[in-house]
């Protein structure tokens, strides 16, 4: 069970075209490590779906054919769109730190 309060996320942003929508989509869910993905046109939400994270390929493929057509009939009718993927982050690496004297007064 994934504890919420200690489950960091990322936001991914990127403009996309209207004919390399549905692409870019599949691409994300294939991925399997997004949370949710909102489409945005001049900074207006048009679609916004959340997805389950670690499911991927085939078995999401299924679960949002509904959702993949809507995205499909959103791309025939814009142009430029922002879609924005949140992502569970990655763990951060051990960082050795250095202790660095300052000169006091």
């Amino acid at each position: 069970m994934i504890d919420k309060e200690k489950v960091r996320t990322q936001m991914d942003e990127m403009k996309v075209k209207g004919n390399q929508l549905v692409g870019k989509v599949k691409e994300i869910v294939e991925e399997g490590n997004a949370r949710r993905v909102t489409i945005r046109k001049e900074g207006r939400t048009l679609l916004e779906f959340p997805l389950s994270v670690g499911v991927g390929g085939a078995t999401a493929a299924v679960f949002l054919m509904p959702t993949m057509a809507a995205v499909g009939a959103l791309a025939a009718l814009v142009t430029d769109v922002e879609v924005i993927v949140e992502r569970i982050a990655e763990e951060v690496q051990d960082v050795e730190v250095e202790e660095v004297e300052t000169e006091t007064e």
